[in-house]
């Protein structure tokens, strides 16, 4: 039985990591016009996490930031795009699950002039990271924490800013807005670029990978991944995203999305669907085997019926991995809500 996650601090990927189905590799970058690209962060498999790169009169941010391993690929497209690691002024992480924010410290010693904003239940351990360190070793053993995550470097804390719900940034003329979104994390926000008219939305809105794309309509799906799953919390925080109207959101997993109203009835829909599933399951003799085959046929029935073409096989690779995440936050919810 895979590992459950019991502390709120433990990254993303909570289980041996599922390479999915082949695929040829895609472009390293992305872009997407108004300043913004997706840089492919090198996690796992191509095109599984992205790394925004918001670039604004010569000056550049980044949104979340993979592991040290995507340090490399990103300093590539700095440089492609002639912008050089002094230009970097902030680097932004959305929460701090290690897919997310575990190259944040690498990141930092590398741009000398950046300041890393984080939420602020997040703060304490962008600057000590031990406790993330530890915690995500006990799952992996040291040798795969260091093939998955490298090395995790603490930030200095005299470069940390904690972005609080509300939070206004003037990021070298570009207004941005910080609002708090748990549901899949207490320690995560979303960024709402004015300029844009569109979110950063770490995981708040979801995953959607390019190859369940169908006629440029996007397939997108929650993550109710360990340990801070709220249901209640997930749908306000979608509802709040959708109150400003936005055209777009740009995905940590992955990249940009349009069709929000659609994706967001979906969401809430899918949302509703994992907890009825989980529900149903509560006192299952087997309940992480059960909930991982429910989940699994659940989705798979959904990329279907979104008209994906790609053989089963590959489909149910290609969600394997977020489908015993999402069963094992599932999990943990269940064990920590009353059965009424």
């Amino acid at each position: 039985m895979p590992h459950r996650l019991m502390d709120n601090n433990l990254p993303h990927s909570a289980e041996a990591p599922v390479i999915p189905f082949a695929r040829p590799a895609r472009r390293r970058v992305t872009d997407y016009g108004n300043g913004v690209s997706a840089i492919d962060a090198d996690y796992l498999r191509p095109g599984l996490a992205a790394i925004h790169l918001i670039v604004q009169a010569g000056k550049a941010a980044l949104v979340d930031t993979g592991t040290s391993s995507s340090v490399a690929g990103v300093m590539e497209v700095l440089r492609e795009k002639n912008l050089a690691p002094e230009d970097v002024a902030y680097v932004f992480v959305t929460h701090i699950h290690l897919d997310h924010a575990g190259g944040a410290g690498e990141f930092m010693h590398h741009f000398p002039h950046a300041k890393l904003v984080v939420h602020p239940r997040g703060a304490r351990h962008m600057a000590d990271p031990a406790r993330l360190v530890a915690s995500a070793t006990t799952v992996y053993g040291e040798a795969e924490f260091k093939r998955m995550y490298g090395i995790i470097r603490p930030v200095d804390v005299k470069r940390i800013v904690e972005a609080p719900d509300g939070f206004r940034l003037d990021f070298n003329g570009r207004p941005l807005l910080f609002l708090d979104t748990p549901g899949h994390a207490r320690h995560h926000y979303c960024i709402f670029d004015e300029q844009n008219g569109s979110f950063f939305t770490g995981d708040t809105f979801g995953i959607s990978y390019r190859e369940f794309d169908v006629d440029g309509m996007e397939f997108v799906f929650p993550t109710t991944t360990p340990v801070q799953f709220d249901p209640v919390a997930a749908h306000a925080s979608l509802d709040r995203l959708m109150s400003y109207n936005p055209s777009y959101a740009f995905l940590t997993h992955y990249g940009r999305i349009g069709n929000l109203p659609r994706h967001a009835a979906e969401m809430h829909d899918l949302v509703d669907a994992h907890v009825a599933i989980a529900g149903k399951l509560r006192n299952v003799p087997e309940r992480h085997t059960a909930l991982v085959e429910e989940l699994g046929e659940l989705l798979l029935r959904r990329v279907i019926a979104h008209g994906c073409k790609l053989p089963e096989e590959e489909i149910r690779s290609l969600l394997s991995l977020d489908v015993g995440l999402n069963a094992q936050g599932l999990e943990n919810w269940l064990d920590h809500t009353s059965a009424g």
